[in-house]
């Protein structure tokens, strides 16, 4: 009976170590998603007037409102 209590020890804790692991894994936050990272804005450089020198017209009201 000793003797397989001995045996059967490394097994036990051998298991006992994969079962924190995956408890641990189970447990934890998932990690974000690659597309749900902060924003950056992205600078648009202005390129002057346009050459032709014709303004472009309104849109709308509203968008000709916008600062």
């Amino acid at each position: 009976m000793i003797a397989v209590a001995v045996l059967l020890l490394p097994a036990l804790g051998v298991l006992l170590f994969v079962m924190d692991r995956v408890e641990d894994r189970l447990s934890a936050r998932p990690p974000s998603a690659r597309h749900a990272r902060k924003r950056h804005l992205r600078l648009v450089h202005d390129a002057g007037p346009p050459t032709t020198g014709h303004i472009p017209a309104r849109r709308s009201r509203r968008h000709g409102k916008a600062a």
